[in-house]
């Protein structure tokens, strides 16, 4: 895999801007960033202590825009530690008139009391406001801003219904972002990884430097975080990878089921149609949380709300998606919290179109498409006619023992997004569908499907699909994908035994340029990105017996599998 370029320097580039910001070259970072130039000097409080109303005390620290007696806040609340990367973007968003409040979460670096993610945001979050609210400094107008977990403590204190709310930029995250899938598998490689960002952040024993790969150099990472890629049962892998068991991921374990009580308690999703609050969601076409955010903004539309939506060509940690959230939140705070309403542009939602590398402007998302289907045909094609009668099916065989491998896409890694995929494809468990090569562009912008009728060996088997894009020398870059874990009650039973299934392939904007061409994979899984199906219907957490699965994939006119794509 290749390492993504656009990921590595911006640390480089964050620790450059940290000592520019201290060497007041203002306007130059504000040239860099393409950011309006900073109208005020920062003065800072640090190590402020917030009680909260159980009695624990976090700490934060407060930026104040010299001049302003008064002025709006942002807050934001990190596990990250909020004198790591924070002191930059605070100090942006002070330069331009903004008070803002950078806070330890619960029981992460100077904050006390107990880290269990998600479980306390919502509580702690809104007694963080109620205590902004009462400071001299604040007009009362409040915005919280933040990427990942940053933004789901958005989510979490929104949800409240507190008053001193007035504006959100919620990015690359979403409202339920803890647990296991609703299908009953779980994304073991992130998780794995952010129990190990979190672990290491706090290691005293480290060096800075040694913190820093281990943190963001995706080799070094691969090495630690790999002892828990095939380690049975995975309930136990916390210790596989730290050398010791992590409390909240041992509840985890005991909780493992995404109906449990526990959960459900920190799934905001419900929740979602009730938050008023105007709220822009920044996000990318690679990032982890892609398909949960776009979800939540379809909630929101669905309530009557009017949310922002901006989509970039990112994947979660590239450099590009997160400078242009500080851009979009600087408008939307503009607007919403100034009063500026020329700040933020008039179209509510812009897209990246892939491919010709350009912005398109929309009224909502998706936008008006034609839902065509590209149906698979025998001998690996794939086409926009049906197949034909003499279309036999196709079949692999899938091994939970040498599980389906993943390759770039949603990963929380420096390694994420289009990657080569032929290796992958090399594989005898990976089918591949392929259109001839284009004569004229073909735009894709709107959510992706693929529908499939199937048969397996066994009662519990996934199906995944991934769209490609071949180049003209080859490469076969993935643009985006989904899977579909079989079960008992799930799919439609055909006459004939075989199951028709809908994978939810998320969405893209994407054109597809002639002399290339539009490819399809089939497989049972993209390990350890998702965990694998073990075949056997035990939970996922606490599996340990594996069944291989002999799979079937048909295409025929009496079963019409076809890869669903909006054109426009």
């Amino acid at each position: 895999m290749k390492q993504n370029s656009k990921s590595w320097p911006f640390f480089m580039l964050m620790a450059a801007l940290g000592g520019a910001l201290y060497l007041n070259r203002r306007q130059l970072i504000a040239r860099l960033l393409k950011l309006s130039p900073p109208q005020n000097g920062v003065t800072k409080e640090l190590g402020v202590r917030i009680s909260m109303p159980d009695g624990v005390e976090l700490v934060a620290d407060v930026y104040h825009p010299v001049g302003l007696i008064t002025a709006p806040t942002i807050l934001m609340r990190t596990p990250y530690g909020r004198s790591s990367m924070n002191p930059i973007f605070a100090t942006l968003f002070a330069e331009r008139g903004f008070n803002v409040v950078a806070q330890d979460v619960r029981g992460r670096f100077s904050s006390e009391g107990q880290f269990e993610p998600y479980v306390n945001e919502a509580s702690d979050g809104e007694a963080t406001l109620a205590w902004i609210a009462e400071q001299p400094w604040s007009n009362g107008r409040i915005g919280t801003w933040g990427q990942s977990y940053v933004g789901f403590v958005q989510w979490a204190v929104a949800s409240t219904g507190t008053p001193h709310l007035h504006a959100m930029v919620p990015a690359i995250t979403q409202s339920n972002l803890g647990g296991p899938t609703d299908e009953g598998n779980m994304w073991l490689d992130q998780t794995l990884r952010w129990i190990v960002i979190l672990d290491t952040m706090m290691n005293r024993t480290m060096s800075a430097r040694q913190k820093m790969t281990e943190l963001y150099y995706a080799p070094a990472q691969n090495k630690r975080v790999a002892s828990g890629w095939n380690h049975l049962p995975i309930a136990t892998a916390d210790t596989a990878v730290l050398g010791h068991p992590q409390d909240f991921y041992q509840k985890w374990a005991e909780h493992y089921r995404s109906d449990d009580p526990y959960w459900q308690a920190v799934d905001l999703r419900t929740k979602v149609p009730e938050i008023s609050v105007p709220m822009h969601l920044v996000g990318g076409w690679y990032d982890i949380f892609l398909q949960g955010q776009l979800a939540d903004y379809a909630a929101l539309r669905e309530a009557g709300r009017e949310p922002y939506l901006t989509i970039g060509p990112w994947a979660h940690m590239d450099l590009e998606g997160m400078v242009l959230a500080v851009r979009e939140g600087l408008d939307w705070f503009m607007a919403k919290l100034k009063g500026e309403a020329g700040a933020i542009r008039p179209s509510p939602v812009r897209v990246y179109l892939q491919g010709a590398e350009q912005w398109l402007d929309y009224a909502s998302w998706p936008p008006p498409a034609q839902s065509t289907p590209f149906y698979l045909q025998s001998l690996g094609q794939l086409a926009a006619v049906e197949p034909n009668a003499g279309s036999a099916p196709d079949q692999y065989r899938y091994d939970p023992a040498d599980p389906t491998p993943n390759m770039g896409g949603a990963l929380l890694s420096t390694q994420a997004g289009r990657v080569d995929n032929r290796p992958l494809e090399a594989r005898p468990d990976v089918l591949t569908y392929t259109t001839e090569l284009l004569t004229e562009p073909i735009t894709v912008v709107g959510p992706v499907r693929l529908r499939l009728f199937v048969r397996s060996s066994l009662e519990f088997a996934d199906f995944y699909g991934r769209l490609c894009d071949v180049q003209p020398d080859g490469r076969s870059l993935n643009v985006c994908d989904g899977l579909f874990r079989v079960q008992p009650g799930r799919g439609e039973p055909q006459p004939d035994g075989s199951l028709l299934i809908e994978v939810d392939m998320t969405a893209t904007a994407y054109q597809f340029l002639p002399g290339h061409r539009l490819r399809l994979q089939v497989s049972s899984g993209a390990h350890p990105r998702l965990s694998r199906n073990l075949g056997t219907g035990e939970p996922v957490m606490h599996g340990t017996e594996m069944r291989v699965a002999d799979q079937t994939i048909y295409h025929d006119p009496d079963h019409p599998s076809a890869l669903i794509l909006p054109l426009m």
